[in-house]
């Protein structure tokens, strides 16, 4: 099934992934893989100390640079009692590499607040350790922020992040012409075309429930589920802000006993319950002065977890989609002491695959917020009638991204091999989601016009996406060096295996 040695897709896949030689214990990374699982903060981030013991704490990764200087830009970070600071991120093998590579006399990297290497043998001191000139003169460098070693704090061993993330994209997909690959995909019959884009689902669907694993393993399948719940929630532009407040769940949802105050609870912790009413909207600050009744009496017991609102990004961002928003949906779910068996009944029961979508939203469906049922927003107006918290198209996403993988991944950990099957059969009948700009372009460059028509199910667009990362995101605009073409004109089409 999903983890059958005979996928030809994974056979093609592997010349281009993680080395056998990371299998050794004394492997070291390239860079780029450490870069990778930096972006993936594929990390034990409960366990992350700088060099000299102070613990570390991520509240954002930053974003991958390409114009030179940091690798990652707009990172924020509390290292020990420090309030959290934002800055830039560096990314070396060794700690000898910010002198070495000149970071240190370097203006560009001024802003850097954490270097984080793979081995911290020798690391220098903090601020203050850059030694004088011969003449006495005080040179002009930057000190080495606090070095974070990222050894022995994966989440997974190193050969199988190797596998699972060495073909990730580091830069966004430039927008170009048709690939090479356009001609020979079209030249495929649909049965085999959807063979193919089944084969690198399954890839895609695997390497999302692995991390879930890691996950539990280092955790429970619970935090694993709501961590994974709060950054799909999050999307693009908040995945992780959504993350670090999930992981801290255990310390913020004891003793809740209201919806209500779950929410107060969220809201504060994220740092986006506003300190000032809006002097506009009746409602809003109505119900904001009852939150802050609530908040102001136990703010400070959670201050160890609390989030700066520069963690969060607004720019670009749809009303409905506003992080005030969802967690204040993400509270019900929390609170429904069934929610989560209720999520586990549906991966069981016998349903037929019309009835899917609906039958899975009908579980993550609010019927009524008291506030967020009418209002986008704190300092939005009230709506003129009351819409969904969640609506069903985003259901999709979730089912795809979350749901299905943590179920599969639990059926086939417990040797439930009745119950796997139906979850993978359930993941290959998922009607599509929605459009989205990778998809759009995958479909340009590989598909043309003539096969879109083939993008039916969520599967088949995941299974797209996934050849964009493994083939696209390694060549440039005119595929130069890239196999794929090669690969599906030499490919008969019998090793395609099937999910059932």
């Amino acid at each position: 099934m999903f983890s059958s040695p005979e996928n030809f897709y994974a056979g093609w896949r592997a010349p281009h992934v993680a080395p056998s030689a990371l299998r050794d214990e004394n492997a070291v990374p390239t860079e780029r893989l450490l870069q990778i699982i930096w972006q993936h903060q594929r990390l034990r981030r409960d366990r992350l100390q700088t060099a000299g013991g102070r613990v570390v704490r991520i509240i954002h990764p930053g974003f991958i640079s390409v114009e030179g200087g940091p690798d990652f830009r707009g990172a924020i970070i509390q290292v020990g009692d420090d309030p959290p600071c934002s800055g830039d991120v560096e990314i070396d093998l060794r700690s000898a590499g910010w002198r070495v590579h000149g970071h240190d006399r370097n203006p560009s990297f001024k802003s850097v607040i954490l270097h984080v290497v793979w081995d911290a043998a020798g690391a220098p001191d903090p601020a203050g350790s850059n030694p004088p000139v011969p003449d006495g003169r005080k040179p002009v460098v930057q000190p080495c922020p606090p070095t974070l070693p990222l050894r022995d704090r994966l989440d997974a061993p190193l050969h199988q992040l190797g596998q699972a993330l060495e073909n990730e994209p580091l830069r966004s997909l430039p927008e170009n012409l048709r690939g090479k690959c356009c001609a020979p995909l079209r030249e495929l019959s649909e049965p085999r075309l959807a063979g193919l884009l089944r084969a690198a689902a399954r890839v895609r669907f695997e390497n999302k429930a692995e991390a879930m694993l890691a996950r539990a393993r280092n955790s429970s399948w619970e935090q694993a589920w709501w961590e994974n719940l709060f950054r799909a929630l999050g999307y693009k532009h908040n995945a992780w802000p959504m993350l670090n407040l999930a992981e801290t769940r255990p310390r913020w949802e004891h003793g809740v006993n209201s919806v209500f105050l779950l929410q107060t609870r969220l809201l504060g912790i994220s740092g986006l319950l506003p300190g000032e009413l809006t002097r506009s909207q009746k409602n809003s600050d109505s119900f904001l002065r009852r939150m802050w009744d609530a908040w102001w009496r136990e703010r400070e017991e959670f201050a160890g977890c609390r989030l700066p609102r520069a963690a969060w990004k607004f720019h670009g961002l749809r009303p409905v989609n506003h992080p005030q928003r969802r967690l204040a949906l993400a509270a019900h779910w929390l609170s429904d002491e069934k929610f989560l068996p209720e999520i586990r009944r549906w991966g069981a029961a016998e349903l037929p695959d019309r009835k899917l979508p609906a039958s899975l939203h009908e579980i993550f469906h609010v019927q009524n917020d008291e506030y967020w049922s009418w209002h986008w927003t704190f300092n939005s107006a009230r709506l003129p009638g009351p819409l969904p918290l969640l609506g069903t198209a985003r259901m999709t996403d979730l089912a795809v991204n979350v749901v299905l993988p943590w179920l599969w991944v639990r059926a086939r950990e417990g040797g439930n091999d009745g119950f796997r099957r139906e979850v993978e059969r359930r993941f290959l009948a998922w009607p599509a989601a929605e459009d989205n700009a990778v998809l759009k372009l995958a479909r340009q460059r590989l598909l043309g016009s003539s096969n879109t028509r083939i993008l039916k199910t969520a599967a088949l667009q995941q299974g797209l996406m996934q050849i964009v990362r493994d083939f696209c995101e390694h060549s440039d605009a005119v595929c130069a060096a890239c196999r794929f073409p090669g690969l599906v004109r030499g490919w008969s089409g019998d090793s395609a295996v099937q999910f059932e």
